[in-house]
């Protein structure tokens, strides 16, 4: 693989990055800074809006200009030109300490998003799992989490991916399509002590890839969960990758300054950069919510 581009765009915590096969842009965000990114691949054009509020993950939508997002504190549909914020649903105001993180659409239209326990209150504090359904109606999957990340599905939408950070490991789990439900866990990978699964998407192959903060890398799984390849990051802490591009075949990769020294910084002076790889393998069309 080849290193195609790279966006100097400084994220303090880039992530969230997709391909939006409308307009040919990779899009993400950078949740410490408030920013929403925008950036034409045909022309390099970088665009950012200033956010009211943490954007943590987001999604586009089939039948609305807006974007359905995930902000710090909950699901809201947001208009960039204009900076509107609509909110749809707070499932975690309850928890003091939390904030969204990792999320996407599955291919039924759904937004799932998983928290994570930003600053710990008590021994019983946990980050969740939700998707959020075309009716706006909210199912909770999971509890007790750490970090939630890693959200993907296989490209027949049976298994679905997902990974506690804290705890080096990526389970895999059975996916009922039609009602969202989640059964039969069953560990997927580990990753290295130190080493902790971040963002993640799924090929057309059906291999999964993730970045790994704290390993410089991201990791292609095969379907039985051994390492494929490993990219080799310029970077410790990649974040978030995604396809994208006319034929789904470059691979963009987030990347975080946030917790680096001034002398880790001096050797990795591109932290916080948009990675964009020309990869023999091609991705899948980014799911979009309704």
């Amino acid at each position: 693989m080849k290193l195609f581009d790279v966006v100097p765009c400084t994220n303090q915590l880039g992530e969230g990055v997709q391909w939006n096969h409308q307009d040919g842009c990779f899009w993400w965000t950078d949740i410490l800074s408030a920013k929403l990114y925008r950036y034409y691949l045909n022309d390099k054009h970088l665009t950012h809006w200033d956010l009211p509020e943490r954007l943590c993950c987001f999604a586009f939508a089939k039948h609305d200009a807006r974007i359905l997002a995930a902000f710090e504190s909950g699901f809201a549909w947001f208009t960039p030109e204009s900076g509107a914020v609509e909110w749809i649903a707070k499932p975690e105001a309850h928890i003091q300490g939390n904030r969204s993180n990792d999320g996407r659409c599955d291919r039924q239209g759904r937004f799932w998003m998983g928290s994570i326990v930003e600053q710990r209150h008590s021994e019983e504090q946990g980050a969740g799992l939700y998707s959020l359904d075309k009716d706006y109606s909210i199912t909770q999957h999971f509890s007790g989490l750490m970090i939630s990340n890693a959200l993907c599905w296989s490209p027949d939408s049976r298994k679905l991916y997902h990974a506690d950070s804290p705890t080096h490991s990526i389970r895999v789990y059975d996916f009922d399509a039609a009602s969202g439900d989640l059964s039969n866990p069953q560990i997927f990978a580990h990753t290295d002590l130190g080493v902790e699964p971040d963002g993640a998407c799924v090929d057309a192959e059906g291999y999964v890839w993730n970045a790994q903060w704290g390993g410089s890398q991201v990791v292609r799984y095969a379907p039985d969960g051994s390492k494929n390849l490993v990219l080799n990051m310029p970077v410790t802490q990649p974040t978030c990758v995604a396809f994208g591009g006319e034929q789904l075949n470059l691979l963009a990769v987030t990347s975080a300054r946030v917790g680096l020294s001034d002398d880790a910084l001096a050797q990795q002076p591109q932290a916080g950069s948009l990675f964009i790889f020309a990869t023999p393998y091609a991705g899948l069309t980014e799911s979009w919510f309704g």
